[in-house]
């Protein structure tokens, strides 16, 4: 249950669909990917297991690391390639799914990332409101890897358009709470170019890529509500706790019996919210309500 409900519901199956560009990506590897989907795997066994409550789905205040992601995270002390459960330390900015590298990469094209892209996972995934479908007569945007401009520059052009200006309203803010997170889920604080920009060193070894222009993370929410980065974006996705718990409920529904919730099933997906809500939204109570209510049962 855990590889497959996992895997169709964050999109880990998509994991190979794009290779980063090795001139902006150097660090990648094989390692690195198959330890990015073991530890969302075994994220989502924990909380599981132990009955964790879903918000941690959003936050959690511990990861499942090895050596290799610990390193590529930035957090020190672990070695080694075995997974253990780790206490995030303060300002690590992980925790929850939505800064795990396996789902950051399969968010992203493998060269740049979209807060399009990103935004409408979220708001799918995570928050169960897909957007509506783009407009056909609308371009798309065009990477642009020389460091000339930014993705928030080039979505402006959307963003003003009055056509496109109420979805990018919904789709681009989850989106732009991301961007701190490159390719192949890695923290910036800069962009990476093969054009524009000052040299980069790690390690004492300068790169080919180049240190492009600053990364903004920071939006306004539809309803008003503003943030300036991933944690403060967090925060406002958890003031609606059921909405998260009536979202997973309808992906565990949809996985379950093989067809999405209809409107005539709200009554009964808000009924299994009102319970678990009791239960401090733990995720095996919220599977344990949904294979006991109506919907799953009758069809």
């Amino acid at each position: 249950f855990t590889e497959q409900f996992a895997g169709q519901w964050l999109g880990l199956r998509a994991i190979d669909a794009t290779m980063p560009d090795r001139m902006l990506y150097p660090e990648y590897d094989d390692i690195l990917k198959g330890s990015s989907v073991k530890e969302t795997l075994l994220f989502f066994d924990e909380l599981l297991k132990h009955d964790l409550s879903l918000t941690n789905f959003v936050a959690s205040d511990f990861a499942m690391l090895n050596g290799r992601l610990a390193e590529h995270y930035g957090i020190p002390g672990i070695e080694g390639m075995a997974f253990r459960k780790v206490p995030l330390p303060p300002g690590s900015r992980r925790g929850g799914v939505l800064t795990m590298a396996s789902v950051l990469k399969v968010t992203a094209n493998g060269t740049t990332t979209s807060p399009i892209l990103r935004g409408a996972w979220v708001l799918d995934r995570i928050l169960g409101t897909p957007p509506p479908k783009p407009n056909v007569d609308v371009e798309a945007i065009e990477p642009d890897i020389r460091g000339a401009t930014t993705i928030r520059e080039q979505l402006s052009k959307h963003r003003d358009n009055a056509a496109c200006a109420s979805c990018h309203a919904q789709i681009d803010p989850p989106g732009f709470a991301l961007e701190n997170y490159d390719v192949i889920g890695g923290w910036r604080d800069r962009y990476r170019s093969i054009g524009k920009g000052d040299p980069a060193i790690v390690n004492g070894q300068r790169q080919r890529y180049l240190h492009g222009p600053a990364v903004d993370a920071s939006d306004v929410l539809p309803d008003g509500r503003q943030f300036k980065d991933i944690d403060e974006f967090k925060r406002l996705l958890l003031e609606d706790k059921d909405q998260l718990a009536r979202s997973l409920a309808e992906k565990l529904l949809t996985y379950a019996t093989g067809a999405a919730p209809t409107t005539a099933d709200g009554g009964e997906i808000n009924a299994i919210v009102d319970r678990v809500r009791e239960k401090n939204c733990g995720f095996r109570s919220l599977i344990h309500e949904v294979v006991q209510g109506r919907v799953f049962q009758m069809k």
